[in-house]
């Protein structure tokens, strides 16, 4: 069964497009990956949609050594190698690309800042460019505290002419003390309307529809409560391995990498109170009040309440791939977690007795992010005749990728004369339904900071918050035995101890392969 969406007659169904204020975009990193695939190839597209007006100039400073026209190149490529509605238009990429210019630095060195400094005045002199600067870090985590205090030291924090406003990425630190160590060197230079901590998932399309879809149907809102919910899942799940990334992911690990940013907002998104309006701080609050609501595990708990795995040998897309401990660059005997599994529980009226389970791993049997809401049971003393394995929980599925989309199941009579049961599903698709590609999380967060709008950005009360729940777990696993890794094969759906998590409770995870609204297998 599907959605069909009818347009608004009284609102126009393809609004005029946000539009970014004037300002030169600063990008420190800009030889890097995540420049190359993920920021320049967002920000043609919202030049291709007509939000990112010819007042918008990008200068990328890096520490390889190439000329404007190499690096333009390389965008170029960048640009090309992620799909596009229209594709990649020769005269629009010129037109984007004349916009960007390339300068090599050591952003270690106080002297890049002041170089930057004068070349920014230079700019607005000159060229008429913007005093409104945007720097993004789209650096390792550890080059971010240098990077703002260059800034600060370079004057380029002031705001007497023009807004300046940083993005930093994540991981926000990677434990409670270097966080909140982190977030006093940013405010000793910037104000925290100025700081936009960045966290992709809350650019998705689906993850923003959370609050519609809770707040703005009244179908789901008087049923989003312990009285109805029976318990929750959040999947973050991947078939990829480690890949290039060994050198952070022996730092990191499953939690750090995912749970401590991505699942935490997921979750919170998902159990907030409805905020007093959709604003910065009334959304952030919301959340905060979450996660401060969910007490920081004992080492018992944490014993009993977590599950930790590391994938060993196996098969993915019928292809033969190796364990993590036989990736490239990462130790024979590693005991980081590449798979975790957490029971979480949120102390407040709404939600109390109904637990939170998130999973995230690698090389798990499908690449699925995903929300499953499980509701109670019904009396089943009205359908007599059929079994009680036959009457399945109504579930609501929110998908964050791929194909961003919500489905929800719930039972319907089967054709005949006898009274039986069969569950089946209402599906939505954003591509589908309307018939426009979604646009790419960064879009969505580089748009939005260039406006000035921090409501999809993390506060820094926020991430301490987060912090103060990751670091308990983090510490106790520190101090237990690992688990006899690996313990559980790529390709499958992560350790059966996960399983048995869940189980205790009358719980089972969804199987990956057969997720509600995982239409395609």
């Amino acid at each position: 069964m599907s959605i069909i969406i009818q347009p608004n007659p009284i609102h126009p169904s393809t609004p005029e497009p946000l539009k970014a204020e004037p300002c030169v975009l600063v990008i420190f990193g800009a030889s890097g990956d995540l420049t190359t695939r993920k920021l320049v190839p967002a920000l043609y597209d919202l030049a291709h949609d007509g939000s990112l007006p010819q007042d918008v100039i990008v200068l990328g400073i890096g520490q390889d050594q190439m000329s404007e026209e190499e690096f333009r190149e390389q965008m170029r490529v960048g640009v090309g190698d992620v799909p596009h509605a229209d594709g990649v238009s020769r005269d629009e990429w010129a037109a984007f690309a004349g916009r960007m210019s390339y300068t090599m630095g050591d952003l270690k060195d106080p002297a890049t800042y002041r170089d930057l400094s004068e070349r920014l005045e230079k700019m607005k002199r000159q060229d008429g460019a913007s005093a409104n600067h945007l720097f993004y870090c789209a650096t390792p985590p550890s080059l971010a505290p240098s990077i703002v205090e260059g800034l600060g030291h370079a004057g380029l924090a002031a705001e007497q002419h023009g807004w300046a406003r940083i993005i930093i990425e994540k991981p926000f630190g990677r434990d409670r003390d270097s966080a909140n160590a982190l977030n006093d060197t940013i405010a000793a230079v910037f104000r925290e309307h100025q700081v936009f901590r960045i966290d992709h998932y809350l650019g998705k399309e689906t993850v923003q529809n959370i609050l519609v879809f809770r707040f703005g149907n009244a179908l789901f809102e008087p049923v989003w409560n312990r009285n109805y919910v029976d318990y929750i899942e959040i999947t973050a799940a991947e078939t990829l391995g480690v890949g290039h990334r060994a050198g952070y992911y022996e730092e990191a690990g499953a939690v750090r990498d995912m749970v401590a940013n991505h699942l935490l907002q997921l979750l919170a998104l998902t159990a907030m109170e409805p905020p007093l309006a959709f604003e910065a701080n009334a959304v952030r609050d919301e959340k905060v009040r979450v996660w401060r609501a969910m007490h920081p595990m004992t080492p018992e708990e944490v014993a009993a309440r977590t599950v930790r795995g590391q994938y060993g040998p196996g098969m993915v897309d019928g292809q033969a791939v190796p364990g993590y401990r036989e990736e490239q660059g990462i130790s024979p005997d590693s005991s980081i977690e590449t798979y975790a599994a957490i029971e979480f529980r949120i102390e407040n009226w709404r939600w109390e007795g109904v637990p939170f389970y998130v999973r995230t791993g690698k090389r798990l049997g499908r690449s699925l992010t995903e929300i499953t809401i499980h509701l109670k049971r019904t009396p089943q003393a009205l359908f007599s005749r059929t079994p009680d394995d036959r009457i399945e929980h109504n579930v609501m599925a929110l998908r964050i990728q791929p194909n961003e989309s919500i489905a929800v199941a719930f039972g319907a009579k089967r054709p005949g004369t006898v009274m039986r049961t069969e569950t089946v599903n209402m599906d939505f698709c954003y591509q589908t339904a309307f018939g426009v590609r979604s646009p790419a999380a960064y879009e969505t967060l580089l748009l939005d900071a260039m406006r000035g709008d921090p409501t999809l950005f993390t506060r820094r009360d926020g991430v301490e918050a987060q912090w103060k729940l990751i670091t308990p777990i983090e510490e106790a696993w520190s101090r237990q035995t690992p688990p006899e890794f690996p313990n559980y094969a790529a390709g499958r759906d992560g350790p059966a101890a996960a399983a048995e998590l869940l189980a205790r409770n009358g719980h089972k995870w969804t199987v990956l392969s057969q997720h509600l609204s995982g239409r395609e297998t």
